[in-house]
């Protein structure tokens, strides 16, 4: 006798809730079988939907499921918010079902949607993101038949933006990390997606001022994406001549090949950790920015970056620390309990980006519009409920105290600048007054002219210099007040 399929209640009442449910009932194997619908919808309480009754809304959730034995709970809303989704998370936690959703990215227009879509939830449907839209001519104007060289290809950005890339048909994509072995991955990873994707990978230093001009010279990209950075916070605390000979010289390096190679398109990737910055990565960043800028001024490449915050699932990133400490059995260690952060998709990060790429007529600071901060803390507890267990009570939660260079909330703007609408909704300029660039040169050829042989102390005392705004070790207690 064949086992009896498993009930399923379906959150989600409209379309997409009405085409699962069709789509499950017509499974010829029939291993799960919908009882019915949860919606919000008052005025569909009591109705019958491709027959199946509607039997209450998200907060009856846990009854339904304990009155029809649901062992699975699939949430059908795809224009769903974060906020929807995690309060959704936390009430289907409080039954034994199995739970799983709907990405938002489907065709409803013709009604195929795959059984096969439906996937676990996910930290990113947690954010409940709008998918990004791209201004395609805008963007295939720049990159297609194109050469195109990103740095730090081995990240997440890097190999994410060289995935993008790749649906626009450039001519030639050159990909230099530091990392043999984060190089070979990517390069193996992309070989196997895109096999037709005219492809050259290399290890390199930034830093190399010589082997970046030979490499420039004999490529002659168009485009450059200088992401190659020094992003671990803590870490650069401790070595801050290694953030700054990064960080700063070698864009500098990557910039001036850049120049020499006739390149149309220069877009540096900057975080929001460069606004106020208390930390030496912050600042190392912001001055990378000011070389960008400065750089501009010098010859026909159009310079530019683009700020966003954290990127989730990348390597160093909170999610996969978190995870590790889940699995482990806890606990799972939050800085502060008032920390909050910025966050966005990897895949968002790099359209974004490239569309800004599209729009930089030399000289612009981008900031990408990343919604609200996300409370640290929170997104602990949901990804501990996404792992089946229950926070505190299964998992604990540690605070172990703010670590050098952090702040408790991130900034998209300094006080002296602003932000300034762009054609694209989710893409701003930022408006900042003038920067000191024969300052800044001078201050840059005397670190360089010692070699960097700078105590830690001296090099922090350096950075003040070039960025009067840079105040190690203060907190910004007040920034974490009146956020969405």
């Amino acid at each position: 006798m064949p086992d009896q399929p498993e009930p399923v209640l379906v959150v989600g009442a409209g379309v997409a809730g009405g085409i699962v449910a069709e789509v499950l009932c017509g499974r010829s194997d029939r291993c799960l079988q919908p009882v019915g619908f949860v919606d919000d919808d008052q005025t569909k309480q009591g109705m019958v939907i491709h027959g199946l009754p509607v039997l209450g809304t998200r907060y009856d959730i846990p009854a339904v499921a304990e009155q029809y034995g649901v062992k699975e709970i699939i949430i059908a809303i795809p224009s769903a918010p974060g906020a929807l989704v995690r309060q959704l998370v936390e009430i289907c936690h409080r039954t034994e079902a199995r739970l799983k959703i709907l990405p938002g990215i489907y065709d409803l227009i013709t009604g195929k949607i795959k059984v096969s879509a439906i996937r676990e939830v996910q930290v990113e449907d947690l954010l409940g993101r709008e998918p990004v839209s791209l201004n395609i001519d805008q963007i295939a104007g720049y990159l297609a038949g194109r050469r195109v060289l990103i740095t730090g290809g081995g990240g997440s950005i890097g190999s994410e933006l060289c995935r993008q890339i790749a649906g626009f048909e450039p001519g030639l994509v050159v990909l230099i990390g530091h990392g043999e072995n984060s190089i070979y991955d990517v390069e193996v990873s992309l070989r196997e997606e895109l096999p037709r994707l005219p492809l050259v990978t290399g290890i390199a230093d930034v830093k190399d001022r010589c082997l970046m001009s030979r490499l420039f010279l004999k490529y002659r990209p168009d485009v450059v994406f200088h992401t190659a950075a020094h992003k671990h916070v803590p870490l650069m605390e401790r070595c801050p001549e290694e953030a700054v000979k990064n960080n700063i010289f070698g864009t500098r390096s990557v910039a001036e090949a850049a120049c020499q190679a006739g390149t149309g398109t220069f877009i540096l990737v900057s975080t929001d950790k460069a606004v106020n910055p208390v930390g030496v990565m912050g600042a190392t960043k912001r001055v990378a920015e000011m070389v960008v800028l400065e750089m501009n001024r010098r010859g026909k490449t159009r310079f530019a970056a683009v700020r966003f915050g954290n990127v989730l699932g990348s390597r160093g990133s909170v999610v996969p620390f978190f995870k590790r400490q889940i699995a482990g059995g806890g606990p799972v260690t939050v800085t502060h309990q008032h920390m909050v952060r910025y966050f966005m998709t990897v895949t968002e990060a790099a359209q974004l980006v490239i569309q800004a790429g599209s729009m930089a007529g030399g000289g612009e600071i981008f900031i990408l519009d990343m919604g609200c901060p996300v409370k640290i803390v929170d997104l602990a507890r949901n990804l501990i409920r996404l792992s089946g267990f229950e926070p505190e009570s299964d998992i604990p939660i540690e605070f172990t105290g703010i670590r050098p260079g952090e702040k408790l909330a991130e900034r998209l703007v300094t006080e002296g600048e602003g932000m300034v609408p762009t054609e694209h909704g989710r893409i701003f300029k930022v408006a900042s007054p003038e920067q000191d660039f024969i300052l800044l040169e001078v201050l840059l050829e005397a670190m360089e002219s010692k070699d960097f042989s700078f105590t830690e102390k001296e090099i922090k005392a350096w950075l003040q210099k070039v960025l009067p705004d840079y105040r190690p070790g203060e907190l910004f207690l007040d920034d974490v007040e009146g956020r969405c």
